[in-house]
């Protein structure tokens, strides 16, 4: 029996999904659809869900559970197979399916936006090498305290990460989306027009400063060198044979850094008000590392308050990137043809985050195993996605 969106409990995530993917244009003559696109994005996310990750295994899948997807929608003619889900999830319009599903996450979880990462990933076997063509390379925005993707946006052709971040900023800041948050990027973003479109949407920078702006770099170490006293919070973790301590630093004194005394050509950046220092010292296997990284932020952090969001930084890479290498296979993926690439990316930061929504102490891996084997587990997954 088909269950109507309006009948779903709660406005669920699952009918503000639903009612996304019937806002999007189908780019198809309306004259020959037997499987109209919501219907086609559903069976793609549910597939994906339940540990498919490539389109023949998906429409095995939905031909198999079709009773299960015919409660959410029709599916009159059934589902479609490999070859029709290659075509369409090729020629969906990316942008506005990454649109869709922004403001899904702005719908379905309001208020997540608190620390958000910016980082790039490559999903290295989508390179098209008889085409010319370059590996997909996607940048991600993941709300690193809620364990959310927000947004994603791609690499075009010959150009770096940087062409990515003003756009992404401007579609995470639709609807005061970033309003209040603390965006952190690496050292790639540390420049003024960066800082000035993050502050532009209402949000505070952390910028990373590296070896790509030597003077700046050199200022900073200097300025804590010379400092009398710092506000300082330490961490120390243990376990495993591994020792790791972490001294975190802040200084506020910047009036240095304001663009009024800088010579031209010196990087100015626009409301610093504050500069962090993160000291870390591992020991593990008889041996001993040491690292300092500096960072310029917007925002007057307490010193817990920039350990916690330089930490928090790098959660993008052990809770999104390497999720979607082991457990989504996206390095494997061999989609090089028209916009499968970019689409299918999108479908499993969909996937990722209802999987991740669901209060389940298992791991990503075995609830995807078992959203395959289970179609009441699946539907759990779904309904534990209700606001």
């Amino acid at each position: 029996m088909t269950l109507p969106i309006e009948s779903l409990p709660g406005r669920s995530r699952l009918a503000a999904l639903l009612e996304h993917f019937a806002n999007l244009e189908d780019p198809r003559d309306v004259r020959r659809i037997l499987h109209p696109l919501p219907e086609v994005l559903l069976l793609v996310v549910c597939g994906t869900i339940a540990d498919c990750d490539d389109y023949e295994d998906i429409a095995a899948w939905g031909a198999a559970h079709l009773d299960f997807l015919r409660e959410h929608l029709p599916y009159e003619h059934g589902v479609p197979g490999e070859r029709w889900l290659t075509i369409l999830m090729n020629r969906i319009n990316p942008a506005l399916f990454a649109t869709a599903f922004a403001d899904w996450v702005r719908e379905s979880w309001p208020g997540c936006a608190g620390l958000v990462a910016i980082d790039g990933k490559t999903s290295r076997r989508s390179h098209d090498r008889g085409a010319g063509a370059a590996p997909l390379h996607l940048v991600s925005a993941f709300a690193t305290t809620a364990r959310l993707v927000l947004a994603q946006e791609a690499v075009p052709d010959k150009a770096n990460e940087l062409a990515a971040i003003p756009p992404l900023l401007a579609r995470l800041g639709a609807e005061d989306g970033l309003k209040g948050a603390l965006v952190s990027i690496d050292a790639i973003a540390t420049n003024a027009a960066i800082a000035a479109a993050i502050l532009d949407q209402g949000a505070d920078y952390l910028l990373a400063v590296k070896a790509n702006q030597p003077t700046l770099r050199a200022e900073v170490e200097a300025a804590f060198a010379a400092a009398e006293a710092l506000d300082t919070h330490l961490d120390l973790d243990k376990g495993h044979g591994r020792v790791e301590q972490r001294r975190t630093s802040v200084l506020r004194e910047v009036a240095w850094l304001d663009g009024h005394r800088r010579f031209p050509g010196e990087l100015r950046l626009p409301g610093t008000a504050c500069l962090v220092r993160a000291e870390t010292r591992v020991e593990a296997a008889g041996r001993t590392r040491s690292e300092t990284r500096y960072f310029v932020s917007s925002r007057p952090l307490a010193p817990a308050e920039a350990a916690a969001a330089v930490r928090g930084h790098w959660a993008i890479e052990n809770r999104l990137h390497w999720v979607l290498d082991v457990t989504f296979g996206d390095d494997l993926s061999r989609l090089r043809k028209g916009h499968g690439a970019r689409n299918m990316a999108t479908v499993r930061h969909f996937a990722l985050n209802i999987v991740r929504a669901a209060n389940d102490k298992r791991s990503i891996k075995s609830r995807r195993k078992l959203a395959g084997w289970s179609t009441d587990y699946l539907r759990t997954l779904l309904s534990s996605a209700s606001t």
